[in-house]
Parts: C-alpha cells; structure tokens; sequence
C-alpha cells in the first residue's frame, strides 16, 4: 500500500471577508471528508472473504441435506397417501357392492311383508346408534345378519383409513413447508456467498474456485493429482464397489446441483447415492442417513467405493476411490472432481453392503 506523504504546511493571507469564509468552510469540509474516511469500515481480506465464502457454502450444503431430507419426507408421505386413498376407495366400493346385494334382498323381504331389523341396520345413516341394540343381531344367526356385520366392518375400515389419509396430508404439508424454507436458506447463503465472490479479482476469484473442497490442489478432472487418473492403489472389496468407483469416474466435471440427483448434475450426497445405485446399491437420500447404510470403517482402512463424511454435522460425503483421494460433487459453482481425503475434517466412512 502507498504511503501517503504528510503535506507541508499550507501559507493563508489573512483576507476580511468572503474570502476568510470560504477558506474556514473549505477546511471544515476537508476535515469531514478526512474523519469519514477514517470511520469507513475496511475492505475485507481475500483470506476474510475466502473464510466467509466457505462458510456460506457450508451453512448453503447443510441446509441442502435438510432440504433433501424434507422432500423425501414429502415423496414418502404422498405416496403413502394415495394408498390410503386408493385403499379407502376400493373399501367403499366393496361397501356398495355389498350394500347392492342386502339392497336387492330387502326388496324381496319387503314385499313379502317387511324389513328385518337386520337390513333396517344396513341402511342406516347411523349404523353405529342403530347398532348400541345388537342384542337383536345376538338372536338372528341368517345370512343378512353375517352381512351387515360386514357392512359395519367395512364402514369402520373406511373411517380408519380416511382418518390416516387426514394425518398424512398433514405430515405431506409439514414436509413441504419445511423443504420450501430449506430451499429459501440455501438461496440466500448461496446469493450473499456470489455477492461475495464479485467483489473479488477474476485472478482471485480462480484461485478460491479452485482450491476449495481440494485441499489447495490444482484444477479437478481426471489426472489433476499425482495418481489420480491411475487405477486405485488398492483393489475395491467388490464387483458393486468398483462399479460404484466406475460411475463416479464418469461423472468428474458434471456441475454442482444443490438438491440434484443427476444424471446433468448433482450435490454431494446425490452423485454417492446415484453412484451405488449403479452398482445396484440403494442408499438413502442425505448423507446423514448413507453414514448408516454400511458397515464403519476407520480411515486407515478405506477402500474404493467407500462413502466418506465430512464435518461434525455429517453435511457432506464423497465417495473413495483410491489412492488418497475421493470425487465428490463439492459446492455451487465447481464441477464434480476429485479432492484429497484429508482436505475436509474427517467425521467417518462406511462401507455400502
């Protein structure tokens, strides 16, 4: 930084007049000018603003994996909601068919002189009241009896299952608000981390994508680390492990998708999930829930196709595929690429069955 040179003394000719105004006015201004600058907050560093735009990113990836955790919540409440409806319909269904056959029977008893109590119950707007005196149903042993008990049965059926089809869509609505304020946490780290990142120097702006999530390595693709387009150093514990590492290969420089799955894009615990599911592995969906889909493995033990995790919240996971280094899908705005095993804290790794 230039250093600014203290300025000589300046010479005033004590004039009466305007002229002495001014010269005080000036001077005032000067001085205000002088103290502003002084109280200006400083431009951050480039060390302070990688610090911040990593910790937006890391605030932006947690929430992702809420995110993601909220949606699949979603999918599962509405699926388990249009079986409920489907069930409840194909019980009403069955209630009408039923209803049709003591329908048919009571018009024959009617013309032959009247209802027995026992299809006066299948008819009724309140089965339930109408059924407090079953003692009448204790002393008829006919067929229509047998029927109407089904009938009331088949109405507490569909009142049970409507009852559940209520709860679910209350748990569907829950797991949508949350995932749409997930998706709003995500927006805004992401939005202050770009505003961040544009008051950076192209040069600087480079370097912060590149060495971010590698460890301050060099670009990612394959061969961007001593070995890293090699085969693993160690062979993978399986056909379905070295075809997990295959898959991941294939997507190095596919872009970062927050709450994507492929095959375009993807975010962390996507591209691991997409990967096993080559392999014919189902995994859950955040990565939270993939560090218990497997048996643990302690980081002197990793192999190819192990899931490795990352921080104390367990938001982030890449999958190991030799030679110290894993591929993961880092951050918003990098390409899926490799990154050294250690360039992240270690939170554990699990080995998919």
């Amino acid at each position: 930084m230039a250093r600014h040179r203290k300025p000589s003394r300046p010479v005033f000719r004590w004039r009466r007049g305007p002229a002495l105004a001014l010269a005080v006015t000036g001077a005032a201004s000067a001085t205000a000018v002088l103290d502003g600058a002084a109280l200006a907050d400083p431009q951050p560093t480039l060390a302070e603003v990688e610090d911040r735009v990593d910790t937006l990113h890391r605030q932006a990836e947690e929430a992702t994996e809420r995110y993601n955790a909220a949606t699949e919540r979603a999918e599962t409440a509405r699926e388990e909601l249009d079986r409920l409806r489907d069930e409840a319909a194909r019980r009403t269904d069955e209630l009408n068919d039923t209803r049709g056959l003591l329908g048919a029977h009571a018009t024959a008893r009617y013309r032959a002189g009247g209802l027995p109590p026992s299809v006066q119950l299948a008819f009724s707007s309140d089965p339930e009241g109408f059924l407090t005196g079953a003692s009448v149903l204790d002393r008829s042993g006919d067929r229509q009896t047998r029927a109407v008990r089904a009938v009331q049965q088949q109405v507490r059926d569909i009142e049970r299952l409507l009852a559940e089809a209520e709860e679910q869509t209350e748990r569907l609505r829950d797991a949508e608000d949350t995932a749409r304020e997930e998706r709003q946490t995500v927006e805004a780290r992401l939005a202050e981390a770009e505003e961040l990142m544009d008051t950076l120097t192209a040069r600087e702006r480079e370097r912060l994508l590149r060495e971010e999530g590698t460890g301050g390595g060099p670009a990612a693709g394959p061969g961007a680390y001593p070995g890293a387009g090699a085969l693993p150093d160690v062979p993978a514990p399986g056909a379905r492990a070295s075809a997990a590492v295959a898959f991941a290969y294939a997507q190095l420089g596919k872009p970062y998708g927050w709450g994507a799955t492929g095959p375009h894009a993807y975010d962390c615990s996507g591209l691991t999930q997409a990967a096993w599911a080559a392999a014919g592995v189902s995994l859950p969906r955040t990565s939270q829930a993939q560090s218990g889909a497997g048996t643990p493995v302690s980081r002197d033990q990793l192999a190819p196709g192990d899931l490795v995790f990352y921080y104390p919240s367990v938001s982030h996971v890449g999958i190991y595929v030799g030679n110290g280094q894993i591929i993961h899908a880092s951050r918003s705005g990098a390409p899926v690429r490799f990154a050294p095993v250690d360039s992240m804290p270690f939170a554990g790794a699990v080995r998919p069955a």
